[in-house]
């Protein structure tokens, strides 16, 4: 396992990504792929091809904006109680390893540790609860409190108001390119792009990015363990 070239001892800011990032991006994929298609093919009265067909198409149109994530939006588009289905399948909802050491050994060494993320409020609370990380930030912001997703300028803005981050010192670790272009030009220093995001999806790779495949990579050796 190669080791990271990240100056923790220069970052005092960790910005962290929670879906694909911390959190394994199986549940989500799931959902949206497979379970939504299921449950939306059984109330149209169509083929299960023909619903996820038509989601996918309708998820595409709002890549990038506040209703890609907007759980309630998808509530009202589909017709499907969508929190109350999430609910029926957290047991899936999973921290990507060596996730956990990660955060402590942040909080360790005095980092100011934040959760920075596009999942709406509902879903957070739902995830939070199952993973029990919430206790390793000392803030979380989404994009619904400030009113644009992290693929725009205005997000970077607002939440560097909020949170008091310093861009110079700060990195940002997130597993959507989009996102990671919007912090650079933000001017986050030190950017990593996650290439794992969901344990059952291939590894991604990023020619701008330095890419980290598992959180043990940026432990000390002395804390990574056997």
């Amino acid at each position: 396992m190669s080791k990271m070239k990240v100056p923790l001892d220069d970052i005092k800011y960790v910005l962290l990504d929670m879906d694909g990032t911390l959190l394994d991006k199986y549940f989500d994929d799931y959902f949206w792929e497979h379970l939504l298609p299921e449950k939306y093919a059984e109330k149209k009265n169509v083929t299960f091809g023909r619903a996820k067909e038509e989601l996918l198409a309708r998820y595409k149109t709002h890549e990038g904006t506040l209703n890609w994530t907007d759980i309630d939006f998808w509530s009202g588009e589909v017709d499907i109680d969508i929190p109350a289905l999430k609910e029926q399948i957290k047991h899936l909802i999973e921290v990507h390893p060596h996730v956990e050491d990660f955060l402590m050994m942040l909080k360790q060494r005095r980092k100011k540790v934040f959760l920075v993320t596009n999942a709406h409020y509902k879903v957070l609370d739902i995830k939070l609860k199952k993973t029990r990380i919430g206790k390793y930030f000392d803030a979380t912001v989404t994009a619904f409190e400030l009113g644009y997703p992290k693929e725009m300028r205005e997000f970077w803005e607002k939440a560097e108001k909020m949170l008091g981050f310093r861009k110079e010192r700060s990195l940002f670790i997130d597993d959507t390119k989009a996102v990671l272009l919007a912090a650079k030009k933000f001017g986050i220093k030190y950017i990593l792009y996650k290439s794992i995001s969901s344990s059952k999806a291939e590894k991604g790779s990023s020619e701008e990015f330095q890419s980290l495949d598992d959180f043990r990579e940026l432990m000390p050796q002395r804390q990574k363990g056997v």
